[in-house]
């Protein structure tokens, strides 16, 4: 069983419906006119990486085409699974949704001995946003410029690796770099992005992989280098960069794909569900979603619910087999 070391916190598109149709008030059976009152989206993580940015941009976009305050309540902590069981204990009535990463619900299931929700029992899903592909970056002050000579490095010298959280991507890349090539980097988790990258910043931590968004300012400072994108496919951002696949590392691990997404609790109406997941998605290609796609290095368009759904099966699939390959069990 790995020992875990963690960190505390620092702290035109597809139209789905006419504009005039997603403004109109919705009347929900049994409860009359939705929205009412404030909504409120719980964003499970810290301030300050993607998963955040994009609760915010999308939010108040919906805001303004519901006529109602939307709130972003961050609750970090224990992986996500704070959070995330707050929203499964809401009531089912429109008004508490849950922005996450897709390990929230994938690969803590299998993490975590108790969850204090059921991923697949708790929750309905509403959209989802890629998360694009997140880049490994190493300090400066490492004398490496790929992923063989991070791992020649790592053979004599000490090389603590973040990761925004347990089961994370990032976790996944670093573990399975350890296990096949006999290296021991220590894996450190914080809860979210920002204080990782903070660490990065001052020299404390090594190598990190995340959030394009995230890491630029120390990306454009030249604190950081990238390596290797552990994906599918390159990124318009840095398009020379290759992929891990392209460097030689071809296990699955080094392939990643996940999305953040927007969940209610089981049971809210269908029609809420349907009404948030089109303005998710016709958030993208509002002016503020333009920008955060560009800001964040992304490409592909959100999901609609039912797309969304698909795609959780195909990626617990993917993922859980993973995840089981860790051996690491958190309370």
């Amino acid at each position: 069983m790995r020992r875990i070391r963690r960190r505390p916190f620092i702290a035109g598109a597809a139209t789905l419906a006419g504009a005039g149709v997603l403004s109109a008030p919705l009347v929900v059976r049994g409860q009359g006119t939705w929205p009412a009152k404030p909504i409120t989206i719980v964003v499970n993580f810290a301030p300050g990486g993607l998963t955040d940015g994009i609760a915010r941009v999308f939010g108040e976009y919906a805001s303004r085409k519901l006529g109602q305050q939307i709130l972003i309540d961050n609750k970090p902590g224990a992986g996500g699974n704070i959070g995330a069981g707050l929203v499964a204990r809401a009531a089912p009535d429109g008004y508490t949704f849950l922005h996450t990463v897709s390990g929230t619900l994938v690969q803590n299931r299998v993490l975590y001995s108790h969850l204090g929700f059921d991923p697949d029992k708790d929750f309905v899903p509403v959209s989802a946003t890629s998360s694009g592909e997140l880049p490994v970056a190493v300090h400066k002050s490492l004398p490496v410029n790929t992923v063989a000579e991070l791992i020649d490095y790592a053979r004599t010298n000490k090389v603590s690796f973040g990761s925004w959280a347990p089961g994370s991507g990032a976790h996944i890349v670093c573990a399975k770099l350890n296990e096949l090539y006999g290296v021991r980097m220590e894996i450190v988790h914080y809860r979210g992005e920002g204080p990782m990258w903070q660490d990065m910043g001052s020299g404390s931590l090594q190598a990190a992989m995340g959030s394009y968004q995230a890491l630029r300012p120390l990306l454009a400072n030249g604190t950081i280098r990238l390596i290797a994108l552990p994906a599918r496919r390159r990124n318009a951002k840095f398009p020379d960069m290759p992929t891990m696949s392209e460097q030689g590392f071809t296990h699955a691990a080094f392939s990643q794909f996940g999305w953040l997404g927007l969940f209610a609790p089981a049971g809210t109406p269908m029609d809420v569900v349907k009404r948030m997941s089109a303005l998710w998605v016709e958030a993208a290609d509002s002016e503020g979603g333009r920008k955060m796609y560009d800001t964040f290095g992304l490409h592909e368009k959100p999901l609609t619910h039912e797309e969304m759904a698909a795609d959780y099966e195909r990626l617990k699939a993917r993922m859980i087999p993973l995840v089981r390959e860790l051996g690491v069990k958190l309370e």
